[in-house]
């Protein structure tokens, strides 16, 4: 089990990565940032950085004003 953003929690699958969580939760956003266990994981790698059972997961998006 994992939970995203102090709220939701998924079934944690081995071979699990950041972006598998994105697409479970609906994320689509161009500008979100992803930590794993407080830890930043580039968008380069969200297809490739792969998530231990148990972990904290934050998703956040990034946006601006004016």
């Amino acid at each position: 089990m994992i939970v995203v953003n102090e709220r939701t929690r998924l079934e944690w699958r081995d071979g699990m990565t950041a972006q598998d969580v994105l697409d479970a939760m609906g994320y689509r956003f161009s500008l979100i940032t992803v930590t794993i266990n407080g830890e930043f994981v580039p968008k380069d790698d969200y297809d490739e950085h792969r998530i231990p059972d148990g972990a904290d997961v934050r998703a956040i998006h990034l946006h601006h004003g004016g």
